[in-house]
C-alpha cells in the first residue's frame, strides 16, 4: 500500500467509475445489435455533447456473479459495481493506490485501531436516500453481522478474507464497531490493527449501498448452498449506490443496461447510457467490434492484437498487476506429497506457456506477487523446466508409472490473467502428459459453476485460477490466497498462516518488508500452488474512443471516456 503516512487527507476530483461487466452467453448477441443501434438513434447525443453518440456498448464475457458487490468476488461483477456504487475510498487514476472518494479525508489513531472519516456533503443514493454517517455504519454493521451462508467463501468472499470474523465469531474479527459522530463524520473502530484497511476500502465489496433499498428488497435473503447460493431480489435486480450510473435492467445471458444518475454529485461525462452486451466467445467479441456492433471489449486475445491495430482500432494494455496460477487441492493424496507438487512444477515450461497462450508483455512468475509489490524476493526457490527431473521426482514419490489427475478449468470466459483458458489448459495438459501424468479434463462454465466448485468444496484437483490485484498491498495477494485454510487448496500450515497474520498488522512498510520476503520464500518452498505468469491484459476499442482511463486494478470509469463521435 502506498500512502503518505497514517494521517491521510485530501480531496478527490469528481469522476465516474467504469463498468466493463461480463456475462456468460453469446446467444442473442446479434439480435441485440439492432436493438442497440435503435437505442443510439433514439438517444441522439444524450448528455454533455449533442454531436456525440452517448450510448456506449461494451462486450462482457460473462454475467456478473452478483449485482450486490458484498456478495461477489469476480472482476465481472466488480466492473458493473464500480459504475453503480462508490466507497469511502477510491483509487488514484492510473495506479493501484488509494485516494479519497465518498470520504473527503480521514484520520488514523496512533495505535491503528480507530479511523475517523469526514464525508462528502450533498451525496444521495439513487433511490433518494441521503448518504451520511448513519449509512456508513449501516454498511459496516451489515458486513459484520453476516451469518450462515453469507459467511461462506463463495458468497461473502472479501469480508471473510480481510476482516476474518463476524459478530457471532468475534475472536478473530478485525472490525469492532462504527459510530455516527455527526451527520458527516463516522468513526470505525478495529479490534486489531490491519495495515491494509484504508486501501481495502477501495474494493467494490466495501462500497456504500442504500440501507433503504437493502431492507426493501431483502439484500441479505440468500438461500441455497455454499456451492450453489441463490441470491436475493436486491442482488439480481435492485442494486442502489451513489455512483454515476444507476441500474436499469438485466437480461441474463444477454445484456445489462445502466443510465446516468441525474443527481450524481460529480461530473457527468459524455457517456449517458451503458449497455453491457453478453458475448462469451473471444472471436465473436472481436468480430462484433470490427462490425461496429460494440464500442469496446476487455481481454483481447493475444493473437488478435496486431490485427486490430492494423485495422485502425485502439488497443490499450494495462500494466501487469496480475497472477495466473495452477492450484493444487492438497486433499488429493498425490497432491499432498511435496515431491509430486515439485514434479508438476518442473514439468511446466512457463516460457512456452506465455509465448503460446498469453498477451504480449506478460512476464513469467516465480512468486504470487508482481515485482512492484512490497516483499518481492529475488532469492525464492525456483523450479526450472526439466521434464527428466519431474519424472525422477514422481518415481521417488512412488509414481514411476504416473497417475491420473483431474484438471479443472473454466470455459466460456476470459479473465485478465487468462484471456483463453482452454488454450492454457491444453498447453499445460500436454506438458504433464509428457512426464506421465494422465489428465482427466474437468471443464465448467465460469459463473457460477466453476468458482463454486473450486472455492466452495473439495471436488476438484489441479485447477486454473488467478488474481488481478485490487490495491497495492502484499496481503491482497498472498494473504488472500494463503492466509488461512481454504477449500480451494485444502492444506493446513499454521506457521504460514501465523506469519501472514503478523505481517498484515504491521503498519510500517519498511518493517513489513523483511517478513513478507521471508513469507514469499516459504511459499515458494512449500509450493501450495504454482505461480505461472503475470499477464498484461489488453482492451480493444472503436476508433471513436479517443481516450480510456486504463487502470492496473480495473478501476476504470466510463465518464472519463473521451469520444469523437
Amino acid at each position: 500500500m502506498t500512502m503518505d503516512g497514517p494521517n491521510t487527507t485530501g480531496s478527490r476530483r469528481p469522476r465516474r467509475r467504469l463498468a466493463a461487466l461480463t456475462a456468460t452467453l453469446a446467444i442473442g448477441a446479434l439480435a441485440l445489435s439492432a436493438c442497440a443501434e435503435s437505442q443510439r438513434e433514439d438517444d441522439g447525443g444524450g448528455g454533455g455533447d449533442s454531436d456525440v453518440d452517448s450510448t456506449f456498448i461494451f462486450a462482457a464475457s460473462s454475467d456478473p456473479q452478483s449485482l450486490d458487490p458484498a456478495f461477489a468476488s469476480d472482476g465481472e461483477s466488480f466492473r458493473v459495481s464500480r459504475q453503480i456504487f462508490e466507497g469511502l475510498v477510491g483509487v488514484e487514476s492510473g495506479t493501484p493506490d488509494p485516494e479519497p472518494l465518498l470520504a473527503e479525508s480521514w484520520d488514523q489513531s496512533e495505535d491503528g485501531l480507530s479511523y475517523t472519516f469526514d464525508l462528502k456533503e450533498g451525496v444521495t443514493f439513487h433511490d433518494g436516500t441521503e448518504f451520511n454517517a448513519e449509512a456508513v455504519c449501516a454498511n459496516f454493521d451489515r458486513w459484520f453481522n453476516f451469518e450462515g451462508i453469507q459467511q461462506a467463501e463463495s458468497v461473502g468472499y472479501y469480508y471473510n478474507a480481510l476482516f476474518k470474523g463476524y459478530a457471532d465469531s468475534p475472536e478473530n474479527a478485525v472490525y469492532e464497531a462504527c459510530s455516527a459522530d455527526d451527520e458527516l463524520t463516522a468513526t470505525v473502530t478495529l479490534a486489531k490493527p490491519f495495515a491494509g484497511f484504508i486501501a481495502s476500502l477501495s474494493l467494490p465489496a466495501f462500497a456504500m449501498q442504500s440501507p433503504t433499498a437493502m431492507e426493501e428488497f431483502g439484500a441479505d435473503d440468500i438461500s441455497g448452498t455454499e456451492e450453489a447460493p441463490v441470491l436475493s431480489e436486491y442482488a439480481t435486480g435492485h442494486p442502489v449506490g451513489t455512483g454515476p450510473f444507476k441500474f436499469e435492467s438485466w437480461q441474463t445471458g444477454q445484456q445489462i443496461e445502466l443510465s446516468a444518475y441525474e443527481d450524481y454529485w460529480g461530473e457527468q461525462g459524455q457517456v449517458q447510457e451503458i449497455i453491457f452486451r453478453v458475448i462469451d466467445d473471444p472471436t465473436t467479441r472481436r468480430q462484433s467490434l470490427e462490425a461496429g456492433d460494440i464500442d469496446g471489449y476487455d481481454l483481447v486475445a493475444p493473437a488478435d492484437t496486431a490485427s486490430l491495430k492494423d485495422k485502425g482500432f485502439n488497443v490499450m494494455a494495462r500494466d501487469p498487476f496480475t497472477i495466473l496460477y495452477l492450484g493444487f487441492n492438497h486433499k488429493i493424496e498425490e497432491l499432498s506429497d511435496p515431491l509430486v507438487r515439485q514434479a508438476i512444477a518442473h514439468a511446466i515450461d512457463k516460457e512456452a506457456l506465455v509465448a503460446q497462450t498469453l498477451p504480449e508483455g506478460t512476464e513469467t512468475a516465480t512468486q504470487f506477487i508482481p515485482d512492484s509489490v512490497n516483499g518481492y524476493n529475488d532469492d525464492v526457490t525456483e523450479y526450472e523446466y526439466d521434464p527428466e527431473k519431474a519424472k525422477d521426482l514422481l518415481a521417488e514419490a512412488g509414481y514411476e508409472d504416473g497417475f491420473e489427475l483431474d484438471f479443472n478449468y473454466p470455459t466460456g470466459v476470459s479473465r485478465p490473467y487468462m484471456p483463453t483458458p482452454e488454450q492454457v489448459f491444453s498447453n499445460i495438459s500436454a506438458q504433464l502428459e509428457e512426464v506421465g501424468i494422465t489428465v482427466s479434463p474437468q471443464p465448467n462454465k465460469w459463473s457460477p459453476d466453476y468458482l463454486d466448485r473450486i472455492q466452495g468444496g473439495a471436488d476438484h484437483g489441479i485447477h486454473l485460477l488467478g488474481w488481478t490485484g485490487d490495491y497495492n498491498d502484499t496481503d491482497n495477494f498472498v494473504g488472500v490466497f494463503f492466509g488461512g485454510q481454504k477449500p480451494e487448496f485444502g492444506f493446513e500450515n499454521k506457521e504460514l498462516f501465523d506469519k501472514l497474520a503478523e505481517a498484515r498488522k504491521i503498519p510500517d512498510v519498511e518493517e513489513q518488508t523483511p517478513l513478507y520476503e521471508e513469507i514469499n520464500a516459504d511459499i515458494a518452498e512449500f509450493l501450495p500452488a504454482i505461480p505461472l505468469a503475470h499477464p498484461a491484459p489488453s482492451l480493444g476499442f472503436s476508433p471513436r474512443v479517443e481516450s480510456y482511463p486504463v487502470s492496473p486494478v480495473n478501476d476504470e470509469v466510463f465518464n472519463e471516456i473521451v469520444l469523437s463521435e
